[in-house]
């Protein structure tokens, strides 16, 4: 299974890439301790994580239909 991460603003600095993919990630805590893992900088940053344009505020199950992506903090105006 395959999971797709399509990152933003400041994480794509981090990560030196747009987008990422992750095999086996059964949900987003997994994630999440992959990520800061692999980019301990994320662990600094807050952020939002949406699955399928769904911002999510709790663990979630991922598939291998599930696009997830992660969102810096942002300002509107």
């Amino acid at each position: 299974m395959q999971t797709k991460i399509i990152l933003f603003g400041q994480i794509i600095d981090i990560a030196g890439q747009k987008e990422l993919t992750l095999e086996d990630v059964l949900d987003t805590d997994e994630l999440v301790m992959i990520l800061h893992e692999k980019y301990p900088l994320l662990k600094n940053l807050e952020y939002r994580i949406a699955v399928n344009k769904d911002i999510i505020l709790n663990n979630t199950s991922l598939d291998d239909q599930s696009t997830v992506a992660l969102l810096p903090p942002f300002s509107g105006g």
